[in-house]
């Protein structure tokens, strides 16, 4: 145990983040570059190394949270370090952008604010990072077997790397022009640089995993022909079909997918594009949807000099403390204030859209909305609550039904799906097509980045135990009331 006082002794603190208006003059992470570092000993020291970690359950790698606490209150960064890396490829991931579920199931946090797990995660690995700590794993020997990866979001990166430390080869199939999935397109620079993910395919190139950028499995090559040329194929597409809004009007110019509007904004950021084509300068930008990805929406606006910004949800305000149906130590609903929040902007609860009206050059200028009430389970619209509010960019933040349908993938390797649309799959994350697995949000449905890194895991588990024939020796969570659905 760190330090048996700790908890008693020591209030919880987190990351200090930049001012506000210096942070929305540029696209840097938001938080004070050291501000962890002279906080971080004693916020681990908070850690109980409790008899029943429950914070091991609330997160889904199952990390040896007390574990690397315990190493970073000694400043045993190397340590820290490689007990972090047990259960998790990408620390450095999570530790930007997961909600952590972990400190949500804290024992502390019964009564007292949790552990800063998140932030302690992130110190270790980026101190290890610094101190040369994370190094290329190549495999002593290879096994003669291929496998094909695709998608390279947090779940396909995951299972690539697995594999390929377990000695097979591997190649990662990416069908835009740069490796990341929507770590690199959907997330925006000030939630995470994207040098951290540059790095890492650095390391995983140095293993031996190979990249195929800006092909695209069931288009440019066709499912079935990659089947045969590998021994075995890992189906790590996501969930990428956006949930749409047919309301009148949502023809209109301006109004965009989250997933439209987002990469453009990133590509700037990569030195692609000088000025995004869909920009928020100038303009009265309305914001549907009430979670992360319609936060990162606000943050961009933000940023690209948006004149207001208005996010609605549909679902009433959440509350601050923990309601009764959801208890310690399950993640709750609470209302969070994100730095793209803290920024500026409106938020609405309780609110539909009706729809859009636009002017006569068919641009979107106003969105239509009514009050709700979701006391029944669905949005009942209240009478003499309508009203109108400048929109001259809207974005539809509203989520995603499951894997794209549209481009072959899906018809050619002609596996299951399951009710909600997902591809289904066995135990060990096999679809029903022989030698074909499914991880992440093509199988899981839209889900959290750690979630996605531990699929990635569980399934290299089960394309090596397919592969060899023997009980794989690789590590993956393992989760007994959470199992993968079945074919």
């Amino acid at each position: 145990m760190a330090d048996p006082k700790g908890f008693l002794t020591t209030d919880r603190e987190v990351a200090e983040t930049r001012p506000v208006e210096e942070r929305v003059q540029d696209w840097n992470e938001v938080y004070k570059p050291g501000s962890l570092l002279p906080i971080i000993s004693k916020q681990a020291s908070r850690c109980m190394d409790c008899g029943i970690p429950f914070c091991h359950n609330g997160c889904p790698l199952g990390n040896l949270i007390p574990e690397w606490n315990d190493y970073a209150y000694r400043n045993d960064w190397t340590a820290a370090s490689e007990r972090l890396h047990a259960t998790n490829n990408f620390p450095e991931f999570t530790g930007r952008l997961c909600p952590a579920p972990c400190e949500s199931a804290c024992v502390l946090g019964i009564n007292q604010p949790p552990v800063t797990i998140k932030n302690v995660e992130v110190s270790i690995i980026d101190k290890a990072w610094d101190s040369g700590d994370v190094t290329p794993q190549p495999p002593e020997r290879l096994s003669g077997k291929t496998v094909a990866v695709i998608g390279s979001g947090p779940a396909g990166l995951a299972a690539a790397q697995q594999l390929t430390r377990a000695g097979h080869t591997v190649a990662v199939y990416e069908r835009a022009d740069r490796i990341g999935g929507l770590l690199r397109y959907g997330i925006p620079e000030f939630k995470m640089e994207k040098r951290h993910i540059n790095r890492r395919i650095e390391q995983m190139r140095a293993e031996g995993t190979k990249f195929r950028t800006e092909v695209e499995i069931g288009r440019d090559i066709d499912a079935k022909k990659l089947r045969k040329r590998y021994d075995a194929v890992v189906v790590a597409a996501g969930s990428t079909t956006s949930r749409d809004l047919p309301v009148p009007g949502r023809e209109l110019n301006g109004i965009h997918f989250a997933m439209e509007y987002l990469p453009l904004a990133n590509k700037v950021q990569e030195g692609d594009l000088t000025v995004s084509p869909i920009s928020a300068e100038g303009k009265h930008v309305v914001v549907i949807g009430g979670g992360d990805t319609g936060a990162d929406c606000v943050g961009t606006a933000h940023r690209q000099g948006a004149a207001s910004v208005t996010q609605l949800e549909i679902m009433p305000k959440p509350g601050e403390e923990r309601n009764a149906n959801q208890p310690w130590p399950t993640f709750p609903m609470l209302y969070k204030v994100t730095s793209a929040h803290e920024e500026g902007g409106e938020r609405v609860y309780s609110v539909n859209t009706t729809h859009f009206e636009g002017d006569e050059d068919g641009n979107v200028q106003w969105l239509h909305l009514v009050e709700v009430d979701m006391s029944g389970g669905r949005p009942e619209p209240k009478p003499g609550t309508e009203r109108k509010i400048p929109a001259q960019l809207v974005t539809l933040a509203m989520g995603f039904t499951g894997i794209d349908k549209t481009n072959g993938l899906v018809e050619q390797f002609a596996f299951g799906l399951d009710e909600r649309g997902n591809v289904a799959r066995d135990a060990d994350y096999m679809t029903d097509v022989d030698g074909v697995f499914v991880a992440g949000d093509a199988g899981r449905g839209q889900s959290l980045i750690v979630w996605a890194i531990a699929e990635g895991r569980s399934a290299a588990k089960g394309v090596d135990r397919y592969l060899t024939g023997v009980n794989s020796a690789l590590p993956a969570p393992v989760r007994p009331t959470d199992r993968a659905l079945t074919v």
